[in-house]
């Protein structure tokens, strides 16, 4: 978890983000931060989760439509992480801050507690298990070689057989090199 705090007009928000994995946990922090900071006038957040930017959540909490939720997203993405929950607390400091004052706090204050994360950087990875014949040994390790996939299990005798991994970005390069050995098999 990390913070921010960022000030405007009187105005005290907190920032506050969390690495999570699922809606649980994400519900679990929100009802947390609710108990804590029960007497904010405002807990905006937003999350996402996975690889394809479409699993996310935002909510204003009682500001104006676009001018809480939408921003802390918008830190997110910009920012280019996942499986993150971003809340800012806000008390309100009796001066109005405007549409683009509030969107302007609640970007900066987001922004804040992100630059004050440690960014965890994770490989997304595929498995193979290949089969093949010992007279092509040679052709599949020039590619394992190539390629550097991490292997996980072997077996090389007259029917060899290999279990490994590689990012998913080079997946697609050493599936197509493999494919061209005969009596190879990929499961």
């Amino acid at each position: 978890m990390s913070t921010a705090a960022y000030k405007e007009k009187g105005s005290r928000f907190l920032a506050f983000a969390f690495p999570v994995s699922n809606e649980e946990i994400i519900k679990e922090h929100l009802q947390n931060l609710k108990q804590k900071y029960y007497d904010a006038t405002h807990r905006c957040f937003a999350w996402m989760l996975g690889l394809d930017e479409n699993n996310y959540r935002i909510n204003d909490d009682g500001e104006p439509s676009g001018t809480a939720g939408k921003p802390i997203l918008g830190q997110i993405k910009s920012h280019e992480v996942t499986n993150i929950l971003i809340v800012v607390v806000r008390y309100f400091g009796g001066t109005k801050l405007g549409t683009s004052g509030l969107i302007h706090a609640y970007k900066t204050a987001a922004a804040e507690a992100l630059t004050n994360a440690k960014i965890i950087e994770k490989t997304v990875n595929i498995f193979y298990e290949i089969s093949f014949d010992y007279k092509v040994l040679n052709d599949v390790m020039r590619i394992i070689k190539e390629e550097n996939p991490k292997i996980i299990n072997q077996k090389l005798d007259l029917n060899c057989y290999l279990k490994f991994y590689i990012r998913m970005s080079k997946s697609e390069t050493i599936l197509n090199k493999l494919k061209k050995i005969e009596t190879l098999v990929i499961k």
